[in-house]
């Protein structure tokens, strides 16, 4: 039988790889590949997903009451705040509403592993920045790499997987490079984990006011423990998240990720108490495998990076065996979430016997 004839495909998307996520863990595994909040959501969240719209109706597809409680929350107008199933999908927005054929979308690498693939779905070009020996964002030769093709630079703080934030005099710097008609997304997944002094805050230093050109994203996904609800924001200027509300998939936003979004919101005193949790769990494992040897970057996310270089998979291998199932980028390094305190201590034990 011959095989039947498909549509014409992209040529360019389908020599793209699909996104691919951290692996699941069996009942006896932890599971540190997804950057995931290990605690259970709080009771109070819980009961608001317990009051949400009938799901025979259709959610607001603007998001109001949560964009309203974010721009009381920032000072801002609803209309410059901008709710998507997740920050991801407001970069996918933005990608596509600033960059098209011909274009250059600039990002560091190695950083979050869908960013390889927003241009390219848009059909622009990527360029990739290599990050400095210590893991961190060169935002010099990311400044350099910027030209009259370039639509968009994305940069990610604390990065996605290695861990390093950027200053606030850096990030500074780096907008004064950058024509003001190319748009800065300043990605802000991991902000409430962030503990090192002069670390770039987009919101607290309002930097989309200074530099409308600058969009900054944050979720829910991690600090929050909303990861499988799928609800992310954006904060900057109404024209610009207008595009991106302009190329996102309607009513993609559902009303129980916005009930639990808000009511996360409201019980953000005892969420905190569980970062500083993490936090604590992330410095003992960094303070742990450095003790043994590991060269482990400055994270301040809620996860640790070890360069494995080309003993990736084998290593990654062992961490498995172990019932640690972790992130491995083969020939580049591995990517360890912080979980539960038992996992804290396994990590610890498996990797002293990796040295």
């Amino acid at each position: 039988m011959t095989d039947p004839i498909l549509p014409r495909i992209r040529p360019a998307i389908a020599a793209l790889a699909p996104y691919r996520q951290g692996k699941q863990a069996g009942p006896d595994a932890y599971k540190l590949s997804s950057n995931e909040n290990p605690f259970e959501p709080l009771p109070s969240v819980a009961a608001a997903l317990q009051h949400t719209t009938p799901i025979n109706r259709y959610p607001d597809a603007t998001a109001g009451r949560l964009r309203a409680r974010l721009g009381a929350r920032y000072a801002v107008e609803p209309d410059q705040v901008h709710v998507a199933a997740g920050s991801v999908s407001i970069l996918h927005q933005l990608i596509l509403a600033t960059a098209s054929v011909g274009d250059e979308v600039v990002y560091a690498w190695r950083s979050f592993e869908a960013y390889p693939s927003l241009p390219l779905v848009a059909g622009a070009t990527g360029v990739q920045v290599p990050l400095t020996a210590d893991a961190r964002h060169d935002l010099d030769a990311m400044a350099d790499a910027v030209t009259e093709r370039t639509r968009a630079v994305i940069l990610c703080t604390p990065n996605n997987p290695t861990g390093p934030i950027i200053t606030s005099d850096e990030f500074a710097t780096f907008v004064e490079r950058v024509p003001t008609d190319v748009l800065i997304i300043l990605d802000e997944a991991y902000a409430e984990f962030v503990t090192a002094p002069g670390a770039v805050d987009g919101l607290a230093e309002r930097v989309f006011e200074r530099h409308p050109n600058v969009v900054v994203l944050r979720t829910f996904s991690k600090a929050y423990g909303l990861a499988g609800l799928r609800i992310g924001y954006a904060i900057g200027n109404e024209k610009v998240l207008d595009a991106a509300r302009t190329t996102g998939i309607p009513l993609s936003v559902t009303s129980a990720a916005e009930n639990a979004a808000i009511a996360s919101l409201d019980a953000e005193a005892e969420l905190l108490e569980r970062v500083a949790v993490i936090v604590e769990r992330r410095t003992r494992l960094v303070q742990g495998l450095r003790a043994q040897g590991w060269d482990v970057p400055d994270s301040q996310a809620n996860f640790i990076w070890l360069p494995t270089g080309e003993r990736t998979d084998d290593v990654a291998a062992a961490f498995v065996a172990a019932d640690l199932i972790v992130r491995p980028f083969s020939g580049d390094g591995i990517r360890i979430s912080v979980g539960e305190e038992a996992a804290v201590d396994r990590v610890l034990e498996v990797a002293s016997t990796l040295r």
